[in-house]
């Protein structure tokens, strides 16, 4: 089962470090999240990956030609450019497949675009900007178990602000900093999808957002399931996420798995 990565977006809301680079390059302790995300699937045996590029999708593709250079020793004769390499070892048995998905295209006109490289058969989707610790064989199984087109993750984030109980005379009676449990589901991303999604993807999907009219349209025909998953998951929208992140890998990275 083969994984395709949303990677083509601007990431505006991150824009102190997405001006210079897509936001699925944006480092987390020394290598793109997108890496990151790569490595938890390749944990449980999933190693061939679709990116769909477009926002400066060049330095996604560069970054994954020139990969053994980066991991490797090499040796570099300039009188006839040939270039030797040593040791190649970065642990990685990644196989990539980039597709330049457009600047502009919404993320069902991506996918639509890949659909012929995942060979008519179940994939797996997720976003380029987040983390999770999901047990993804868990995932395709309860996937499997379900038998519908799609299976969404779905998470409960940590409120961003406080909450507040407020009684009828203005009295607050309770007060909660940033409560783990929002109480709301939310998509999460890691999905699984069938082949029968090309059936909801359709000749004008690259003005639709995949979140909307595809999604909507299998939640009518009850072919959407939702995978309530309650552990670590993190997903890197703000130049504060990603310290958050540094964070932790630099003390609990709970999404490494590898």
């Amino acid at each position: 089962m083969k994984v395709v990565l949303f990677a083509g977006g601007f990431g505006t809301r991150i824009s102190e470090e997405s001006h210079l680079r897509p936001k699925p390059m944006i480092e987390i302790g020394g290598k793109p999240i997108l890496w990151h995300i790569m490595k938890s699937y390749e944990s449980y045996g999933y190693n061939e990956f679709i990116v769909c590029c477009g926002y400066k999708g060049w330095m996604i593709k560069e970054y994954f030609t020139n990969y053994f250079k980066r991991s490797a020793d090499v040796t570099v004769d300039l009188s006839n450019n040939d270039i030797q390499v040593h040791n190649n070892d970065g642990g990685e048995t990644f196989k990539v497949t980039l597709v330049d998905t457009g600047l502009h295209t919404m993320t069902a006109g991506r996918l639509r675009q890949v659909l012929k490289y995942t060979n008519d058969e179940p994939f797996m989707l997720t976003y380029g900007d987040g983390v999770c610790d999901i047990n993804v064989q868990e995932l395709v199984a309860f996937h499997q178990g379900h038998g519908k087109i799609c299976t969404m993750t779905s998470v409960q984030p940590n409120s961003r602000f406080g909450v507040l109980k407020i009684e009828e005379d203005g009295i607050v009676s309770s007060f909660e900093e940033k409560p783990e449990d929002s109480g709301t589901w939310i998509n999460g991303g890691f999905f699984v999808i069938n082949p029968e999604i090309k059936n909801y993807l359709y000749d004008d999907a690259n003005d639709i957002m995949w979140e909307r009219q595809p999604l909507l349209d299998l939640s009518r025909d009850k072919e959407l399931v939702g995978y309530k998953y309650k552990g670590f998951w993190k997903a890197m929208d703000t130049l504060r996420d990603k310290q958050d992140l540094e964070k932790a890998w630099a003390s609990d990275p709970k999404w490494k798995n590898w």
